[in-house]
Formats: structure tokens, sequence, C-alpha cells
């Protein structure tokens, strides 16, 4: 039989449109032979309706601009609030049971844990990472702050509240200037280099805070890894994870790999797969992947990323739970330099996600 996997993108955070663009690239690598496909799309208010057409796809028309979805009533649809019957329920009452959910949404209300406690509770297997490490791969304030108490090496920073920039700025500042020039701000829980800016002096911190703190109360401020190599892993796993090679990044025409660069301008970056990098420095890397993986207690996949300095010093940057999942992506990408193609990877990421919650279940119920 058929598995019917539900394919959902979009929803309410900044990164709405890059999630359509992955989970095109999803669906595209479903095996028509293997599984049935329903793709659901949320609308930027929280909508979820099905799309038998699947995501929009990218405009030839208009060039730069990304896909979202679009609302369309009568099309809304809901997860059955029955645990564990695992069906969804359309607008005229009709019931379809599917067998796992596929989350392909990138940032707030999809990444972070979110859509993840509502199919725990729910009782219904997803891909990709659980509640917890999910919140803690969305938080990079709080990731940080994991990974400096697990002893993983990385770059300074500060957590900028708004409370605290808003009442003080002259004490932000400083905190700022000891971390010294240049640095970046970013929104403490958003991804694909959405409201993060470079800032080379004093005088332009105020607006790169304000910047992030459109997207949320929390920033991060990070000096920057000057002269650093950008490398990235991708991490692949239940209980017994395992990485894949490393590729680099290198930005064309970019001050970093920023927004732009990474989906508008097709020749924004270089991807070097695999990296030019020593045996023992790929090992290393692996190994930090991996026990980063771990120190999130993250299941299912994760891409990590690092600084690789000039004296060769590694610095862990961030871990990823829900990375980009075009076929161009990093993530995908990697694994297939290791070996791993596409649809294979997909295939793969199923079996993790009916693997974690069979166990799940059985010790839940004692059988």
């Amino acid at each position: 039989m058929k598995r019917r996997v539900a394919v959902v993108f979009g929803g309410r955070s900044a990164e709405h449109e890059i999630s359509v663009i992955s989970a095109r690239s999803v669906i595209d690598a479903l095996d028509p032979d293997r599984y049935e496909v329903l793709a659901i799309g949320v609308t930027k208010d929280g909508r979820w309706q099905l799309m038998p057409g699947g995501p929009p796809p990218l405009s030839a028309a208009i060039p730069g601009a990304l896909p979202g979805v679009a609302p369309d009533p009568g099309a809304e649809i809901s997860l059955d609030q029955e645990p564990g019957s695992q069906a969804l329920v359309a607008a005229d009452g009709s019931r379809t049971r599917i067998d796992v959910v596929f989350p392909v949404m990138h940032g707030p209300y999809g990444e972070d844990g979110s859509i993840q406690g509502f199919l725990e509770m729910a009782g219904v297997p997803y891909v990709g990472a659980g509640v917890l490490a999910s919140a803690v791969g969305m938080d990079k304030a709080v990731q940080k702050v994991l990974f400096a108490a697990a002893g993983f090496p990385g770059v300074p920073y500060d957590v900028v509240h708004e409370r605290d920039w808003e009442e003080d700025p002259e004490a932000v500042e400083a905190r700022a200037a000891h971390l010294g020039y240049p640095l970046f701000a970013k929104p403490a829980a958003l991804g694909s280099s959405i409201g993060i800016e470079k800032v080379d002096e004093a005088s332009r911190l105020r607006g790169a805070l304000e910047q992030a703190f459109r997207f949320g109360r929390k920033a991060v401020l990070e000096r920057a890894a000057t002269g650093a190599r950008e490398l990235e892993v991708s991490v692949l796993g239940n209980d017994d994870p395992v990485a894949s090679v490393a590729g680099e990044i290198v930005p064309r025409g970019h001050a970093f790999y920023d927004y732009e660069a990474k989906y508008l301008d097709e020749h924004g970056a270089e991807l070097i797969i695999p990296a030019e990098i020593s045996p023992q420095t790929l090992e290393e890397i692996q190994r930090l992947a991996v026990a980063a993986f771990r120190a999130i207690d993250c299941t299912g996949m994760a891409r990590v990323d690092f600084f690789l300095m000039q004296d060769g010093r590694l610095f862990l940057n961030e871990v990823n739970t829900i990375p980009g999942f075009t076929s161009i992506s990093m993530y995908p990408r990697l694994w297939e330099a290791s070996g791993l193609t596409y649809p294979d990877l997909v295939d793969r990421l199923i079996e993790l996600a009916i693997e974690r919650h069979e166990a799940e279940r059985k010790r839940g119920t004692g059988l």
C-alpha cells in the first residue's frame, strides 16, 4: 500500500515563501508509486488548506518574486481532534487518513516546536526534530547558552532584549563595544538570514537592532568571525545520527550570505561541495556536528554550521532543524555528495519519523 504523506508548508513566519519553495522540491522527490501526497498550504494568517496542485511555482514573469500560499475559501482543512485518528478533515466533513506529516515550515510557528507539539498531541508521526530540539534550534539565544554550557567552541556573543534596549540603550551599546566591531545583529528566532545586518561601526548599531526587533523581542549580537571560512554539515538519524561531508559557502558580491544571496541572486554565492579541507578537519567537524545534534536532543535531520578560522580553530555557529530543502540547498546537496540521493534522503526521513513514532507509542502504552 502507498503511504499517504501530508506535506505542510507556508505558515505565519517571515520565511513563508522559502518554505513554499522547499516543499515543492520535497513533493517532486516523493515517488508516486510509493506515496500518495497531500499538499497542505498554510496561509500567512494561519489557515490550513488542501492544495491539490501543490505549492505554487516560481513566477517566470516576475524575476526575484517568491511564491506564497494564497487564501482559497472552501479549501480549508484541519486535523481530526480525535487523538490517534491520524485524519484530516475537509470543509465538507470528509476525512482522509494520513500516515505521516512532513512539515516543511521554516521559522516561527513551524520550526520552533509549535506544529511539532500539535502533532504530538494528535498522535501523528512527523518528519524531523521533536518539540524540545525544534524550540532550541529556533531560538539561537537559548541555543548559544546551551552550547556554551556544553563546552562547544563559539564566537563571542551577547543577547539583547528589546526592553533592555528601550530602557538603557547606552548599556547595550557598551556591551556591543565590548564584543568589538564588526559584529552581526540578528533576530534570535528566525532563519534564512532575514533581519540580519552586519554592523561595522557603533553608529549603525541602532538601525540594526531595530531591524532585528521587527521579528521578535530578542536579538543576538555576534562578533564577526573575520577571515573565517563558512562550513556546513548535514546530520541524519535518530539514535545513531551520522554526518555528511562538509560544504563551504563563499559569498560573491555580498558582505555575507544574506537573504538576497541565498534566494534572489543566482550568482550570490558559490557552494563548494565537498569543502577543500583536511581529513582531520572534516573528522572534527563531523564529530562536533553529531555532538551538537545530540546536545539539543535532535532527531531526523539538522544542518550544522561552523566557522573555520585561519589558525585552524573551529567555532560552532548554529544548528538548523528544518534547513532549506530545495534541490539546490546545502542539506540535500551535502547528502548527494555523500552518496544519498535526494529521493532516497526523503525516503529515509519518512522512515525515521515512523520509527520514532512507533517507539514512542510503545513506550507510552507499555506494549
